[in-house]
């Protein structure tokens, strides 16, 4: 498909897809700011995951994988622009949960265990967090692995599925609430591969690296299905 990652050096290149053409550039409106900054006000669920994983959509529209400086915790890039990982880390922040500083953390106290990709010394909180294997490394080792499967059933809103690309390149996207028009029950996919943020059917499009599922502290008061 033609994948190829540009503008990046061996040390801070990202470890993740590209797969097509980039759209232009086009500015987020304030209130869907509004949206991805305000996780501290937001319940922790999958509901939430997702539905800031879908607000992306129109909002994200190219696939850019240059380096970037960014602030810490709470780091991004321009919302209009991104990488597939981004994906992750934007729709968790809108819940209050930062992957950023999470990340950055763990691979503080135990760089060891982090993939050794990119030539890199230490932790940096620039672009740790933008790389799908250390999503990989940090959701397994904190126990949120579950089984690859190829039934679609298996997948629920607001888990978390990695494929590696025929060109062997690493993806990650979110599972969707919302499942493929062909009555398979086969859940769309929410990710950025290279037209920015978009919601499709392509969950088994890829070889599955990965399967996981985010520990959301149970709701007092709030029955969870």
């Amino acid at each position: 498909m033609g994948n190829r990652e540009s503008g990046m050096d061996g040390a801070k290149g990202f470890g993740s897809c590209r797969s097509r053409s980039l759209f232009p550039i086009s500015y987020a409106p304030l209130f869907l700011l509004l949206f991805f900054f305000a996780g501290t006000a937001a319940a922790q669920d999958a509901k939430t995951i997702v539905a800031s994983a879908r607000a992306q959509v129109g909002v994200t529209v190219r696939y850019d994988p240059a380096y970037a400086r960014m602030a810490y915790p709470n780091g991004d890039v321009p919302l209009d622009r991104g990488v597939c990982a981004d994906v992750i880390v934007r729709a968790f922040r809108a819940d209050g949960i930062d992957l950023q500083q999470l990340i950055h953390d763990d691979m503080r106290a135990h760089f060891q265990a982090y993939p050794r990709i990119w030539n890199l010394r230490g932790p940096d909180s620039n672009i740790d967090h933008r790389r799908v294997p250390n999503l990989e490394t940090f959701f397994r080792r904190r126990g949120m692995a579950i089984p690859n499967s190829a039934n679609a059933q298996d997948y629920q809103p607001g888990d978390i599925v990695s494929w590696r690309l025929p060109n062997g390149l690493a993806h990650i996207g979110l599972v969707s609430d919302r499942v493929a028009a062909d009555g398979s029950g086969r859940p769309l996919m929410i990710h950025n591969i290279g037209a920015g943020t978009q919601e499709e059917d392509v969950l088994f499009a890829w070889t599955i690296a990965g399967h996981f599922r985010w520990r959301f502290a149970p709701a007092v008061g709030k029955h969870r299905a």
